[in-house]
Parts: C-alpha cells; sequence; structure tokens
C-alpha cells in the first residue's frame, strides 16, 4: 500500500485538548470484522465484548517528565530540552532533542532551575534537532533523577495548544503505568478506570502486562509513498514469563486475546515463535506494521483515533481492514468522534 491511501482531512474541532470527565465514559466504537459492522457505545461498556479466560494486554510503562526548559550559558537564551532516553546512568548521559537547535553547539552549557542547581554540557550532534548531553549534578543518582522530576514537565502531545496543567501529570499516565521510561503514554489505555477494570476482573478476564516504553519515533510521519522504505524509531520492550504465560495459554485455548493500544500490538509481534505463539523479550524492537500484515497474537485491539498518514493509522488499516477503516473513521468524523490521545476509542474484533 501506499502513504496516500491514509490521508483524510480531520477538522480541527475533533482533536481532544481535555479527556472525558471520566476515563470509562469517553465514546468507544466497535468495529466487527467477521460482520463487517460498526456500533456506537461507552468505552465502559468494553465489558460486554469479553468473556472469563479471554486476556487484555497492557502497556505498564510509566511516562516521566520529559520536558525541560533552561537557560543558556553567556546569552540566557531560553531552550527546550526534551528528553528522548538515558544512555548512560554513571556518566548521566542523555539523548535529547533541545529547541531552537541553531544556538545550540557541542560545548554550550545549559542551566536549569531558579538556582541553576542542574546543568548539561553539550557533548556531541546526533540530528538536526538531536543531541547528547551530559548532566552535572552535585548528588547521588537517586537525587539526580528526583531532581529531573522536579523540574520537568509532563510532555503533552504538539497538537494539544494549551498550556501544561498540573493536572496534566496524570490524565496523561494510565492507571496501571509502573515502569518509568517512555515520553507519551500508551493512549488507548488512558480510557481505564479502576473501576472497569474491577469488573473485568470479576468477569474473569485475565490480564498480562507488557512494557513498550513509547518514545517520540511513533509519531514521527511518514514521507515516503512507499511504505516498505519507511524506518521506524526503535523502542525499548520487555516481555517476561508471567505474561508469556497467560497469553500463550489463551491462544491454546482460542480465547480473545486483546491488545490494548499498538504499543502493545508492537511489542508482542516483536518475539513471535515459528509455531505462533510468544516468547520472552529483553530489548528493542523497530517493527513497523502495514498492510498487509498476518497477526500473529492478538485477535482483538483497543485502539485511538490517529493521525492521517501516521504509522499507528497504518497498523489499524493492517488489523481492521483497510476498506472497514476508511468506513469506520469516515462514520468518527461525521458522528464527532474525538482524534488523539484525549479523544475516544475504537474496539476492533
Amino acid at each position: 500500500m501506499k502513504l496516500s491511501q491514509f490521508s483524510f482531512e480531520l477538522p480541527d474541532q475533533l482533536l481532544a485538548e481535555y479527556p472525558s470527565e471520566h476515563r470509562d465514559e469517553a465514546r468507544l466504537m466497535v468495529v466487527n470484522r467477521k460482520e463487517n459492522t460498526i456500533e456506537h457505545k461507552m468505552f465502559k461498556d468494553l465489558i460486554e465484548y469479553f468473556e472469563p479466560e479471554d486476556v487484555m494486554v497492557l502497556n505498564n510503562t510509566k511516562v516521566f517528565p520529559a520536558r525541560l526548559f533552561g537557560n543558556k550559558e553567556k546569552t540566557g537564551a531560553r531552550i527546550e530540552v526534551f528528553l528522548l532516553r538515558e544512555l548512560n546512568p554513571e556518566t548521566r548521559l542523555w539523548d535529547v532533542l533541545v529547541d531552537p537547535a541553531r544556538k545550540i553547539r557541542i560545548g554550550n552549557k545549559l542551566y536549569f532551575g531558579e538556582d541553576e542547581s542542574l546543568v548539561a554540557e553539550v557533548i556531541d550532534n546526533t540530528t538536526s534537532r538531536g543531541r547528547t548531553l551530559r548532566f552535572l549534578y552535585d548528588g547521588s543518582y537517586e537525587e539526580f533523577r528526583k531532581k529531573l522530576g522536579e523540574l520537568g514537565e509532563t510532555p503533552l502531545p504538539k497538537y494539544i495548544k494549551r498550556a501544561v496543567e498540573p493536572e496534566d501529570a496524570d490524565r496523561y499516565q494510565t492507571i496501571y503505568a509502573k515502569t518509568e521510561g517512555a515520553v507519551a503514554a500508551p493512549t488507548a489505555g488512558l480510557h481505564f478506570s479502576k473501576h472497569l477494570l474491577k469488573r473485568l476482573e470479576i468477569k474473569g478476564v485475565n490480564f498480562a502486562e507488557v512494557t513498550l516504553h513509547v518514545g517520540l519515533g511513533t509519531f514521527n510521519p511518514v514521507e515516503v509513498e512507499d511504505l516498505s522504505k519507511h524506518k521506524m524509531d526503535s523502542e525499548e520492550a520487555e516481555i517476561e514469563t508471567p505474561a508469556v504465560t497467560t497469553i500463550n495459554k489463551a491462544i491454546s485455548e482460542k480465547r480473545r486475546i486483546c491488545a490494548v493500544g499498538t504499543t502493545v500490538m508492537r511489542a508482542i509481534e516483536t518475539p513471535v515463535s515459528s509455531m505462533g505463539t510468544l516468547n520472552e523479550y529483553r530489548g528493542w524492537t523497530n517493527k513497523f506494521i502495514f498492510p498487509p500484515y498476518d497477526f500473529s497474537i492478538a485477535n482483538c485491539m483497543i485502539t485511538n483515533f490517529h493521525t492521517p498518514k501516521s504509522t499507528l493509522l497504518m497498523m489499524v488499516s493492517a488489523f481492521a481492514g483497510h476498506d472497514l477503516m476508511e468506513r469506520a473513521y469516515e462514520e468518527a468524523i461525521k458522528e464527532k468522534y474525538k482524534f488523539y490521545s484525549y479523544g475516544d476509542a475504537m474496539l476492533i474484533i
């Protein structure tokens, strides 16, 4: 398939800048691939589509406050630093993006906090906006990470034009987030409330947790018409024994296995065995799923409504079928579903 097949006009008023007041009261579009039907529900109605011993696979990554603002030495120019990944905990090396990048050169120092207690030195250029920083901080590693947390703010997606609010630190985090390392939330999971999870648990639905630390690469636009030539950035993933056991048992029993979000789908499609079962995994994945693609593990998916020409939309197309996905998106726009991180959700069964 070609990039141009994933283009559509999205009205600005459908971009969700705030979530639903109650997480599980977002709208839910249910797309049935077998029946070729589309239903309109509330997210909390999700429970109707699952039976005892079905499995929901959750991404337990936790967003850290990755956006810092500092000042350049001598000039005092205000510089935004976006922490991408920690390269070396001992030497406090980080891979970051800086803005405005043209002002930041190797050897420059940046000062953070009113007391300038945190300093970073630019030691390398990686991309046009990318830099490697070495942080200088007079304290232990734990104190250094605490300082980053104090100075950083929640990195909301670029399309949200409003200022970050204190509530966003909780809003932009799933209730089951545990393992810190993502710079963006696995947004399909933002719709789950504690109450809904408990109801699913009481019904007998099983949960399996995997970790995929969402990076900015997930949101990089595809710029080549031939999709096979697009390269995904790598993201760190971990799938441990308990998840593998739960998921493989469900495969053998032909249960419904639901990937909660595109990040989960990418994680569980990375270490598939020759028998079509899941293996344990710890490493990096740059898996790019686009049509045509045969899915091995999940037979159900929860996802948000995504950006035109995005890798996320391409995965949904591969899973739902392109014609049905196009129909669903046309209906979503007509019915004024909210798009993106704080928006409404889709269940594909």
